[in-house]
């Protein structure tokens, strides 16, 4: 898929202190020392109650083809510092050459529902081969996940209807919109704009015409009826290039001439005004002429607070079309995930455990190697346990790693499952990617088990996320012995 895009090696999209990171480790002969690291997010995004996991496919396609070109290496062979010495020696360049990808990633997978501080990847192997990844791991995990669950929360507003991503010329570049109507898609649109995102993702393609195209003849009637002429059967016509009431009795019409023909028009759209009063109007006429089958399909800057908000009025609306505040994540602009150290390997091959200080409680990160157990109950989700795989003993209690007070016990025979799935094993791809539809799909059976107060897109309810309470303990006992030293 990545490679579909692009043609060229992507092993320095990364920030240039991952490669200084990694030419120290080299240099000090512990290049090859195991370590663990966690990718997580600490809040979710747009005050949601949960996130939607997306970008994994691109992510296993950006490690399963990972290399330095000879191009690359001629390119970091170049960089001085600013005494004008090589950045780079020739031996550790020559090393690069070599490179082969060697390590252990466990990961959620797509279209599953995810929240905050449990860990979404897990990446464990040599530490600069760890390192070297990083910022490409997170780049993908953070865009595609913000955008998922942007989506996720509009068709959650729409009550099922269908959403239409229109935001290709509005998006964050020409990869902003490929990977964006990628996530829309899997978060719950029906169909996108764009083209090359249809062909390359196997996404269902929509368009109907602009402005432009009205204003092409001499009048709206005259348009409207060479677009049908055009495209019978997939004729969306824009109704509000001068006066929308006008623009739907033309619209009538041109449907009364297509049903002379045996076909249908499909909808009209408006893109401007008051679209709760416009439509229900506009429902009215259709309505008169016995043409209840017409679909009025709304745009105009949507997203799903104006979206709740017309279905509240009893806006006559069926299709939405969504693009500068799903294709953007306008008004949450990152998703703010880390990739954090929680383990290395000693000389006997054990693991211990790591833990970063941070004066902000919710900055200290979880140490270990984690797995993470989703509970359920009655069929439904009912929290997520953080804990560590090294522990022979995993008792049924979690704690709130940033709140004491809040824990959850769940019983013994209770039914679970643990999330973070093998993708690859010392550097083998062990993992087969789902279709696109599958993880849409995955995606509808999550949100079926989640309870609707986590759902709401105002104040939603806190889903229990926690540590076991033996590494809740343990972490608290490296906590206070780091802040005795």
């Amino acid at each position: 898929m990545i490679n579909n895009i692009y043609k060229t090696s992507l092993s320095l999209l990364t920030d240039l202190y991952q490669i200084t990171m990694s030419y120290g480790y080299w240099k000090k002969g512990i290049h090859d020392k195991e370590a663990s690291f966690n990718v997580f997010f600490r809040k979710n995004p747009f005050n949601s109650g949960y996130a939607v996991c997306c970008g994994l496919e691109y992510i296993i396609d950006y490690l399963n083809s990972y290399k330095f070109s000879n191009s690359d290496i001629d390119y970091l062979s170049s960089l001085k510092s600013d005494s004008g010495t090589k950045l780079f020696e020739k031996k550790f360049l020559d090393f690069l050459r070599e490179f082969k990808f060697t390590c252990d990633v466990d990961a959620i997978e797509e279209g599953r529902i995810i929240f905050p501080n449990e860990p979404i990847l897990r990446v464990s192997g040599p530490i600069y081969q760890c390192q070297l990844i990083e910022s490409a791991l997170i780049n993908i995990f953070n865009f595609q996940t913000l955008i998922s669950t942007k989506a996720s929360r509009m068709f959650y507003a729409s009550n099922g209807e269908p959403i239409l991503e229109f935001g290709l010329r509005r998006a964050q570049g020409i990869d902003g919109s490929l990977s964006a109507s990628r996530a829309s898609y899997i978060g719950g649109c029906s169909k996108t704009s764009n083209v090359l995102a249809g062909k390359i993702f196997n996404i269902p393609v929509s368009g109907t015409h602009s402005h432009s195209w009205v204003l092409a003849f001499d009048s709206e009637i005259s348009a409207f009826q060479n677009y049908a002429q055009v495209m019978p059967d997939n004729c969306v016509l824009l109704v509000d290039t001068y006066e929308t009431m006008k623009g739907v009795k033309n619209a009538i019409i041109v449907a009364k001439e297509l049903e002379k023909r045996n076909k249908k028009l499909f909808g009209i759209r408006i893109d401007s005004g008051d679209l709760a009063y416009l439509s229900k109007k506009a429902r009215k006429l259709l309505d008169k002429e016995n043409l209840e089958y017409v679909k009025i399909i709304a745009s105009n800057d949507l997203d799903e607070f104006i979206l709740e908000s017309l279905k509240h009025q009893k806006a006559k609306i069926s299709v939405w079309g969504i693009g500068t505040k799903l294709i953007t994540a306008f008004d949450n602009p990152s998703l703010g995930a880390v990739y954090k150290l929680s383990a290395l390997k000693n000389d006997r091959g054990k693991w211990e455990k790591k833990l970063k200080l941070s004066e902000q409680k919710i900055k200290i990160n979880n140490p270990g190697v984690h797995q993470v157990r989703r509970f359920i109950k009655d069929g439904m989700f009912n929290g997520d346990m953080i804990y560590d795989t090294s522990s022979s003993i995993i008792k049924e209690k979690m704690i709130d790693p940033n709140d004491s007070t809040k824990f959850k016990k769940f019983k013994e025979e209770s039914d679970y499952e643990e999330l973070l799935k093998k993708i690859f094993k010392k550097g083998n791809l062990v993992y087969k990617s789902p279709k696109i539809d599958q993880i849409k799909k995955k995606l509808h059976i999550d949100l079926e088990r989640l309870d609707n107060s986590h759902k709401r897109l105002d104040n939603p309810h806190v889903y229990p996320v926690g540590l076991e309470e033996s590494l809740f303990m343990e972490r608290k006992k490296m906590i206070l012995s780091l802040r005795d030293k």
